[in-house]
């Protein structure tokens, strides 16, 4: 019965740490759903709506790692509550916040606990796992994410469109409550690691492979944003579905996501985490041009959401990997660090995709995406070349 009880409150813990993802999940991608919504109410432009979008990723990269220095030293129960509430708290100021100059403060805000939170919690999903089920664990929270695509963003959009968007950032106000309560209730009192000193840990950061590593995630990643941060208004320009239409667009683009999420992790393992990392880069390159081609036709727009999605998501295993790989001894920084660089490709395929469309039409943000991709992928051969010196990291995750 003991075992039986200690099973349950493990599994009910890492549902918890779902939970967060599903706030933060919802919290980043919902802005993309609702982006036409939002221009609309404050009488802007779509690229000048993007901002809104970069800036919670601004939020991010500059939390992350501040955030986990203050913080690591304390009960990671504690700070995982915390995060939470920050996230309800920024939430409901960005649905009351009555101009474009408080809705960037507000957004900027709430992106500050989203990395520490991601990274605080891969560290706590890892040591409530069973020896050898670590990656699983940590997997369950990162489901929230995907669980955040299929079901929590269409649903936002769905509220955005029909009654309006401001209340569906107070939904998401309301779970990050809920998922704070769940911690406070469910996620077992974790000693604080302080083994190994903050400043200790940013050692690490001298390796020129980890740099290289944070130039992937940030540059490659930048083409999932640079498309999805300005696919409504793809789907009704370009595609001409109705409005009514983004919802279900985002279920599909979800579970690609999901799809991809799961299949990343297993080409990672069969194969290495940077020769998955390369090939699906080059796959994201064609594919987004293809995005760009034959979004004027319904079904092929509808079809390559889904692979996009797919390949977006499939990438964040491989590269999580690579990044854990290359920070032994300070993986809670890397795994923040990992959440920082790719929200620094969030920030810049938001803005860098929002800059031809006034000029170019609403296609011209899928070059932007497979330029950025292509930079991910010369940086993955320009990793590639550097482990060819170093064999024993090459055997760990080249």
């Amino acid at each position: 019965m003991k075992i039986l009880k200690l099973i349950t409150n493990t599994k009910t813990s890492l549902i918890t740490l779902c939970l967060g993802g599903i706030s933060l999940g919802m919290t980043e991608f919902m802005m993309m759903g609702v982006l036409p919504d939002v221009a609309r109410t404050l009488k802007i432009n779509i690229p000048a709506a993007g901002n809104l979008i970069s800036i919670y990723a601004l939020g991010v990269i500059i939390g992350a790692p501040i955030m986990v220095g203050i913080l690591g030293k304390y009960p990671p129960k504690k700070v995982l509550i915390g995060l939470m509430i920050m996230v309800a708290a920024g939430n409901i100021l960005f649905s009351l916040a009555p101009t474009y100059g408080l809705l960037l403060a507000a957004r900027f805000l709430v992106g500050l606990p989203h990395g520490a939170f991601f990274g605080i919690g891969a560290v706590v999903a890892s040591r409530l796992a069973d020896p050898g089920s670590e990656a699983k664990s940590v997997s369950v929270m990162f489901a929230g994410l995907t669980i955040a695509n299929i079901i929590g963003v269409p649903l936002g959009t769905f509220i955005g469109h029909n009654l309006s968007w401001r209340l569906s950032f107070v939904v998401v106000s309301v779970i990050a409550l809920i998922t704070a309560a769940s911690i406070k209730r469910w996620l077992p009192v974790l000693a604080s690691q302080s083994e190994t000193k903050f400043s200790d840990s940013l050692k690490v950061f001298k390796k020129p492979e980890l740099w290289i590593i944070i130039g992937i995630s940030a540059i490659g990643t930048g083409g999932l944003f640079a498309w999805i941060s300005y696919i409504a208004p793809l789907m009704t320009e370009v595609a001409h579905f109705g409005s009514n239409m983004i919802t279900p667009i985002m279920v599909v683009a979800g579970l690609g996501m999901a799809v991809g999420n799961f299949i990343g992790g297993r080409l990672a393992d069969k194969f290495s985490p940077l020769k998955t990392t390369r090939y699906l880069l080059l796959s994201m390159i064609i594919t987004l041009i293809l995005v760009a081609l034959l979004s004027h036709f319904k079904v092929a727009a509808i079809l390559l959401t889904f692979v996009t999605g797919a390949l977006a998501f499939a990438v964040i295993a491989p590269m999580q990997m690579l990044m854990i790989g290359a920070a032994k001894g300070a993986e809670m920084l890397a795994s923040s660090a990992m959440q920082a660089s790719a929200n620094t490709g969030n920030a810049l395929g938001a803005f860098l995709g929002g800059l031809p469309i006034l000029a170019y039409g609403f296609t011209s943000p899928e070059y932007v995406g497979a330029a950025l991709a292509f930079g991910g992928f010369l940086l993955c051969l320009l990793l590639t070349w550097k482990f060819s010196t170093k064999p024993k990291m090459k055997t760990a995750i080249a």
